[in-house]
């Protein structure tokens, strides 16, 4: 093995995705799974997730997964104990899971949307938002990180977003907030965590082609909002991402933790 592929080696790694049927978690299992990884994948769709597992599996990927919902703490912690049962140990997860958090003030096109104005937003969905958004990153590092301690390391990488940095008015209020909640925690826990051996870091994504909100960038209209913020003329496809899922997860980066990588095209530089 020459020392370029040693310093991006996960082969046998114990891996877990939050969130991997669909969109950037399906991402991070796919390049994972294809450097050698044995790839658990949590996700509340229980036929997104047996379809992804079987295209990985179909392409040689060591890949399982368990229909979970992240907002469901016994039922993670159980689901994080049945991995560590089957793999040996816990080396890498990802804390993706995430939901559309409603529409936002604002349109694509410029208007003001009545559907995303504060007084009308239902708490249900700021709640759901919030528990989603947030809360299950901490019950997922919790979890990491009952395992990771014994062992003295591991690996832990945060979906955040680029919403943790602006305001967004077609997106949805509560995403910000919890989004840049996220950024703050990803930076504590690397300084709680750094002496066992654990290093927290954060994916910034910008606007990428998944399927949050209905998949809505697949849309032309609402696609050009976001394409004309971008320094290359376009959004993310997920494919671009996993490099630097890869990154994160191998020796490569092992002088990295308290990182909030941003990969946006661009879009944060333009709009700051």
């Amino acid at each position: 093995m020459s020392r370029l592929e040693q310093m991006f080696d996960v082969r046998d790694q114990s891996v877990i995705v939050t969130g991997g049927a669909s969109g950037i978690g399906r991402a991070y299992a796919e390049i994972m799974a294809a450097g050698g990884a044995r790839v658990c994948i949590f996700d509340i769709d229980a036929n997104g997730l047996d379809q992804t597992v079987a295209d990985i599996a179909a392409n040689g990927g060591d890949v399982w997964g368990m229909t979970v919902d992240v907002a469901d703490r016994p039922a993670m912690a159980a689901a994080f104990d049945k991995v560590a049962e089957k793999h040996g140990k816990i080396d890498t997860v990802y804390a993706n899971a995430g939901i559309d958090p409603g529409p936002g003030f604002m349109t694509p096109l410029g208007e003001r949307n009545p559907d995303g104005a504060i007084e009308n937003i239902p708490d249900e969905q700021w709640d759901r938002g919030i528990e989603i958004n947030l809360s299950s990153v901490y019950t997922t590092v919790k979890n990491a990180v009952r395992h990771m301690k014994p062992r003295g390391e591991g690996k832990i990488i945060v979906t955040s977003s680029i919403a943790a940095e602006i305001n967004e008015s077609i997106v949805g209020t509560s995403y910000m907030p919890a989004k840049a909640a996220v950024n703050h925690f990803v930076r504590h826990m690397a300084m709680e965590l750094g002496a066992y051996g654990i290093r927290v870091n954060a994916i910034l994504p910008g606007p990428f082609i998944t399927n949050i909100a209905g998949g809505r960038l697949r849309n032309k209209e609402d696609r050009a909002a976001f394409e004309a913020q971008s320094l290359i003329g376009r959004i993310g496809d997920v494919e671009d991402i996993k490099g630097l899922a890869l990154l994160l997860a191998s020796p490569a980066g092992s002088y990295m933790t308290g990182s909030l990588v941003v990969i946006d095209g661009g879009s944060l530089t333009r709009m700051t």
